[in-house]
């Protein structure tokens, strides 16, 4: 018993990446999530079993064939005292099951359902059922579009599953805000989680001068519409990203390259745009200058001092050693599996103070907690091995 949300209980029926971390979020708080995985084939995210071992972190895993009578038997009684029910099927996967909204509120009418899809529950009926992953999602929703350097070079699909996370970090708030309003109201909400809208959210003013001026931003690598510095610099020995930001800095960036005095850097200057390009190109040209004749180290302490936002482009290894990382405890021994393995991970984020996350054992393996589970549920376990033999459930071993 730990976390604010030691309360909570999830059945997660969803799989890959964008549920299963929304789910995940909660688990590391102290929510009791079942992960029911299908008897056809398990999560796909097992591929990365080291990643699987964070990202089902502290969940149960059981399987079920939802789709049969026997199945939803089941998985009435798991939602029977549930909070939440979680999944992520193409739309109208579940009502063409016959467990629409109405069906599973009859069975708890304060559940909250969250759908997680490519394209949604609604909408024009020949987008609903198509597949989609990471990728698609970010070249729908005009994201891809964005990114990447100019032509003839392809826009870039930004890694890794950031299309995924974003809609599990949308999922995890709007279910939040459901369950509190069902614990006051005693009335189930219905989430419906498009990932393309979830990117299509975060586009901030490429989105809002696109749609209202026609607008469509250029790729151009690490530049803004307005910033005319490049921000990525390559230095004796390495690179290094410079955020070129601020009355302050600037001003100190401008004494250390000898600049003072020149009318083009005249009164206070917070940013380096495009349209002063004499400004632009001196500035750069002394930055860039600057970099080159010094490491990495030198780039980020000297212009660290002055105030400037900085940072090495840091690979693991330099996460591994880095001083920060240590004091903070960024990376802790993920609890071993059955199997007694270990591995790293990263620490729970974000950090709560008086009810600090944990992580209290790893993803388990297909099919682990389903007897468990099960016995909870009142099955007497001659009927659990009756459901294994009809292929209800199913074993790995």
């Amino acid at each position: 018993m730990f976390g604010t949300l030691r309360d909570l209980r999830v059945i997660n029926a969803s799989s890959v990446v964008a549920g299963p971390f929304m789910c995940e979020l909660f688990a590391e708080q102290g929510a009791d999530v079942i992960q029911v995985e299908s008897t056809r084939v398990p999560d796909m995210y097992r591929m990365y079993p080291e990643s699987w071992r964070q990202e089902r972190a502290n969940q149960r895993s059981i399987t079920l064939n939802i789709p049969t009578p026997e199945g939803k038997e089941v998985l009435s009684r798991l939602l029977a005292d549930a909070d939440m029910l979680v999944e992520s099927s193409r739309g109208g996967t579940w009502a063409g099951w016959g467990l629409d909204d109405e069906t599973l509120w009859a069975i708890n009418p304060k559940l909250v359902i969250v759908h997680v899809s490519g394209f949604g529950q609604q909408g024009d009926p020949s987008y609903l059922r198509r597949a989609s992953f990471d990728s698609i999602g970010q070249a729908f929703s005009g994201y891809m579009a964005i990114n990447g350097f100019p032509d003839p070079l392809p826009p870039y699909v930004t890694k890794p599953f950031l299309g995924d996370f974003v809609t599990g970090l949308f999922a995890a708030w709007a279910a939040l805000a459901a369950y509190i309003n069902a614990s006051k109201t005693g009335r189930g909400e219905s989430i419906d989680m498009a990932q393309f809208e979830a990117l299509a959210r975060i586009q901030g003013s490429y989105m809002t001068d696109g749609i209202n001026f026609g607008k469509q931003a250029a790729r151009m690598g690490n530049l803004d519409t307005v910033g005319a510095c490049k921000g990525t610099q390559m230095c004796s020995d390495g690179w290094i990203f410079i955020a070129v930001g601020g009355a302050k800095p600037i001003a100190g960036m401008i004494h250390l390259f000898g600049l003072e005095g020149d009318p083009d850097f005249e009164g206070p200057i917070q940013s380096i745009n495009r349209d002063r390009p004499e400004r632009a190109r001196k500035f750069n040209e002394k930055l860039e200058g600057f970099c080159a004749s010094h490491t990495v180290a030198e780039v980020e302490q000297t212009l660290g001092a002055a105030g400037v936002a900085v940072s090495p482009i840091m690979g693991y290894r330099d996460l591994l050693e880095n001083p920060h990382y240590q004091a903070r405890g960024m990376f802790v021994d993920l609890p071993a599996t059955p199997e007694g393995e270990t591995v790293k991970g990263v620490r729970p984020v974000p950090r709560f103070v008086n009810n600090p996350s944990e992580i209290v054992r790893s993803g388990a393996p297909y099919d682990f907690d389903t007897r468990d589970v099960l016995a909870e549920l009142g099955y007497a376990p001659e009927e659990i091995s009756s459901l294994y033999d009809k292929g209800i459930l199913r074993s790995d071993s």
